[in-house]
């Protein structure tokens, strides 16, 4: 199982779910609270409230790699 997924299904519903309307969001462009990172890989990160999500882009797909909270994301994964 991917580790977004798994990081999704440790969160409380209601949050998770507040996430994945700005996951959807992304759809229709790089719309929300977008940063590309430098020097980090994934390149772009999304803010949804405390948590952060970190994906790339691969040609017209959207690959999330993580989704943790603002304190932990950066360091070790």
């Amino acid at each position: 199982m991917p580790k977004a997924i798994k990081d999704l299904n440790g969160l409380q519903k209601l949050e998770a779910k507040k996430i994945i309307k700005k996951i959807q969001k992304l759809e229709n462009g790089l719309i929300g609270d977008i940063k590309k990172l430098t020097n980090f890989t994934p390149e772009y990160r999304l803010r949804t409230g405390n948590y952060r999500v970190l994906f790339e882009i691969e040609e017209q797909k959207i690959i999330i790699y993580r989704i943790r909270h603002r304190k932990k994301i950066y360091i070790q994964r």
